[in-house]
């Protein structure tokens, strides 16, 4: 993902200005928030965003492959 320098928010200002988050999101589609000068989180604009263009299938894909691999080694001694 390419950062352009409107998305950015800073961790004060999104906790002092949550409007002004939510602004910058609707505008360009996404905000990212840094926190200690490194990007932390972003916020997305739900409508617009191609992140969340994805099937009913595809995000239970994602999902259960995310659940697998943080918890792999308890399910591989589940299956001994």
């Amino acid at each position: 993902m390419t950062i352009r320098t409107e998305q950015i928010v800073s961790m004060t200002d999104a906790n002092q200005n949550f409007s002004r988050v939510a602004r910058v999101a609707d505008s360009t589609g996404a905000a990212v928030i840094f926190k200690n000068n490194r990007p932390k989180y972003i916020v997305l604009e739900i409508n617009s965003s191609p992140y969340l263009d994805l099937t009913d299938d595809e995000k239970i894909d994602v999902v259960a492959r995310r659940i697998l691999e943080r918890y792999r080694p308890a399910f591989e001694e589940l299956a001994k």
